[in-house]
């Protein structure tokens, strides 16, 4: 049974919130505390698998809540509950909360929140890896990235248009912007999978303070061991993201298969930061037994980069087609796939592209798995394999450095 900490200073709405969960209890242990205070000490006394608070609270506010929870608790998921929606505050709140849903919520909306929350960690059985991801406050961006985005501070004439380039040639970043537009806080009557229309939302201002609020970004920390290439493999998932776009144009679905394209290899943001020695481990091993790199990371760390990568994203809210997509890219056949769909497009821009994850490091790490032309006869796809084959080559541009 899983253990369930809910946060509200206003008792009157804590009350509802316990009457309107009751359904849940034969599944749901739940705690229901008045202060951020009272919360530390239960947290103290016993084990939670998820806290859900309010975000004004005298004494701690939720912010303050859930940053103590991420350094003491990281493997716990975070959720905010709030009837507050300014974008100070949200920002102020993106390196502790996994997600942000706003008053009054409907209690089927949060059990399904908390559920998928939950879900999620059947794709990292390891408590340990489960607390390394938790513990993600800042996602590496390269360099010029990072350099850039100083300069959008200073310059009042940059448009929108050339925002979002900038943002779309991050996949940290870009996460980072989805994950704040489509917080529950902007009651959006649809989820927003394009980058554009993210920072199009949002507007430059946010985006500036994004940039403004450095703790969330930090620097690319080195090369890990001299074993990736962080120019590469930046370039790397935007052809991927290019390629499947083009495979599943015309589909309600394209925007979701170019942002799994994007955030596809994210999981490899988390290893080169949180723990750089292992991935060189893996790597090695994957060159010495001439084995797939992703089978290699989970013997040496309990899980894929895929995984890891999906499990983050999963948390912080991102669409479920994209985290699935991003979680089994290299490993399709787990899922089954009665249909086309974003997890199909990903998995067929890999096998066509000009690059793959294996293109990133050096040489002797063994070429990924790919599908191929079989693979389409599972399911009802709108397109053929040499269709494919011409979308991707139109999509994508090889070139020396992938």
């Amino acid at each position: 049974m899983k253990h369930m900490l809910f946060v509200d200073d206003e008792q009157p709405l804590l009350e509802g919130l316990r009457s309107r969960l009751m359904p849940m209890r034969n599944r749901w242990k739940m705690e229901f505390v008045g202060s951020g205070a009272l919360a530390m000490d239960l947290l103290g006394q016993q084990p939670f698998d998820v806290i859900v608070t309010d975000m004004r609270m005298p004494g701690m506010d939720g912010a303050q809540l859930l940053q103590i929870v991420s350094e003491r608790w990281p493997q716990m998921i975070r959720i905010v509950l709030s009837g507050y929606a300014e974008l100070e505050q949200t920002i102020r709140l993106v390196p502790y909360a996994h997600q942000y849903l706003s008053k009054p919520c409907a209690p089927k909306q949060l059990e399904n929140v908390i559920e998928r929350c939950l879900c999620l960690h059947d794709l990292l059985n390891d408590s340990r890896l489960r607390s390394l991801v938790g513990r993600i406050r800042t996602l590496p961006s390269l360099p010029n990235i990072y350099v850039t985005l100083q300069s959008i501070v200073k310059d009042e004439n940059i448009t929108l248009s050339e925002v979002a380039k900038v943002v779309s040639a991050d996949s940290a970043l870009a996460a980072r912007v989805l994950q704040i537009v489509n917080s529950a806080f902007f009651r959006l009557a649809k989820r927003i999978s394009s980058v554009e229309q993210a920072v199009s939302y949002l507007g430059f201002k946010a985006i500036r303070n994004l940039a403004m609020a450095v703790e969330l970004f930090s620097r690319w920390p080195g090369n890990a061991n001299g074993c990736i290439d962080a120019t590469r493999l930046q370039a790397h998932v935007q052809t991927i993201a290019a390629a499947a776009k083009a495979i599943a144009d015309k589909t309600s679905f394209a925007d979701d298969a170019m942002l799994a394209g994007l955030l596809h290899d994210i999981g490899y943001w988390v290893l080169v930061q949180e723990c750089p020695q292992e991935l060189s481990a893996a790597v090695e091993r994957a060159s010495r037994l001439k084995m797939p790199l992703f089978e290699a990371e989970k013997e040496i760390l309990g899980a894929s980069h895929a995984e890891i990568g999906a499990y983050l994203l999963g948390i912080w809210g991102l669409p479920y087609p994209v985290v699935e997509a991003v979680a089994h890219h290299h490993e399709p056949g787990r899922v089954p796939q009665p249909d086309f769909d974003v997890l199909a497009a990903l998995t067929i821009a890999q096998a066509l592209a000009p690059s793959d994850d294996a293109s990133v490091f050096p040489p002797g790490v063994p070429p990924d798995p790919k599908v191929d032309a079989n693979y389409l006869q599972l399911f009802n796809a709108p397109i053929d394999w040499n269709e494919a084959v011409r979308r991707v080559a139109a999509s994508t541009t090889p070139a020396g450095d992938e």
